[in-house]
């Protein structure tokens, strides 16, 4: 097993990135009804479009083998590749889409969850399907 060097790197007002894996720490604002945020809560817990979008965008892609073991088997899919879906949406999804979401493994999410951001190409693309403002 390879042995990892974690650096930290702040982006001002957005995130902490930490070798590669997005911690959603400044993010702490709610959505108007143009999409913008304010400070009460984080614009992906009253959203979950990301994670409602398709069957095949939760896939493993840069993980190791030790991250995914800490992925519980019931949302992981039968090949191994992704997570479950029921559907279109992530069975690791809880809540309601476009009001109230969390997802009950966000600590150990695997990469293409952490690197989808709030108001990125993805989270617009996401947001529309659902019928969602883009935020801004």
């Amino acid at each position: 097993m390879a042995h990892l060097r974690f650096t930290r790197r702040r982006v001002p007002g957005m995130t902490e990135r930490v070798t590669g894996r997005t911690l959603h720490s400044a993010l702490n604002g709610s959505m108007d009804e143009a999409g913008s945020t304010s400070a009460s809560e984080s614009p992906c817990q009253a959203c979950g479009a990301c994670c409602s979008y398709s069957r095949n965008w939760p896939r493993f892609t840069t993980e190791d083998d030790a991250d995914l073991d800490l992925i519980p088997e019931k949302f992981v899919n039968d090949r191994l590749s992704g997570m479950r879906c029921d559907g279109d949406r992530c069975s690791a999804l809880s809540g309601k889409v476009g009001e109230a979401t969390a997802c009950t493994i966000y600590a150990v999410r695997p990469e293409v969850c952490r690197t989808c951001m709030p108001g990125d190409p993805e989270c617009a693309m996401a947001r529309k399907r659902h019928g969602l403002a883009v935020l801004v």
